[in-house]
């Protein structure tokens, strides 16, 4: 390994485990990725000289929107009135504001339609009744679930920005995939809730598997500037 680029983030295992077996998990570090770069050219820089066969690289999503310019400033986007009303029923977590404020709201708008956010919102608030969580969201989908808000332990510019979902991340997974001769390419979701595969290339495990291994959470965002990882098989 080139421990340069590989690194284990604080607070992470740096072995993790499920039922697939034990795999060595390490963040890839990189500079500040923005929409002046492609996905391929990252990967070629900073992933590929460390990949070794049967490695799994696993990509966040936030990364892959950025490359694809799906990143703007919070300050730009024009809330609409009914975005200002259901950001107010939105509950704030750790992982981040979310949808908890107008422009992310707006942009949920934006990207999913007004008539599914405002059938998302009915099935939110019959969950709260039954005291279940994420209705909101499997009625969204991943557009919205994806949008993150500014947020100040973010890196700059991304502090003041919202990014939202990346476009057909099966599709990137794929390419990628490609350009390393077949490698096995995840693109996650993954906070400190939870783990969505938004999408995968063929890696022999399910998806079930690869959010157990993930579940940590072992990238970073802020200034450990770690988009991108590797899970490595222990023999």
């Amino acid at each position: 390994m080139d421990y340069a680029s590989l690194c284990v983030n604080a607070g992470k295992d740096p072995v993790v485990y499920s039922d697939a077996g034990r795999y060595v998990c390490r963040a890839i570090r990189t500079k500040t990725v923005t929409a002046q770069d492609t996905l391929s050219a990252i990967i070629a820089s900073y992933a590929k000289p460390v990949l070794e066969k049967g490695d799994i690289l696993f990509i966040c999503e936030k990364m892959v929107a950025c490359t694809q310019g799906r990143a703007f400033p919070a300050d730009s986007v024009r809330a609409g009135r009914l975005a200002k009303i259901l950001c107010k029923f939105v509950t704030k977590s750790k992982a981040g504001i979310g949808l908890a404020m107008p422009q992310t709201m707006q942009c949920a708008i934006n990207e999913c339609g007004a008539a599914r956010i405002l059938l998302a919102a009915a099935a939110g608030m019959l969950g709260k009744v039954f005291g279940k969580k994420g209705w909101f969201y499997k009625v969204a989908g991943y557009r919205a679930a994806c949008i993150d808000g500014p947020c100040h332990n973010t890196i700059p510019p991304y502090n003041k920005c919202v990014v939202l979902a990346p476009l057909n991340p099966q599709k990137a997974a794929e390419e990628a995939s490609g350009m390393l001769g077949g490698g096995a390419v995840l693109i996650v979701d993954a906070n400190d809730l939870g783990v969505r595969i938004l999408g995968s290339s063929n890696c022999g495990l399910d998806k079930s598997q690869i959010a157990s291994l993930l579940r940590q959470n072992p990238l970073g965002q802020s200034n450990e500037s770690t988009p991108m990882g590797i899970l490595r098989p222990v023999q």
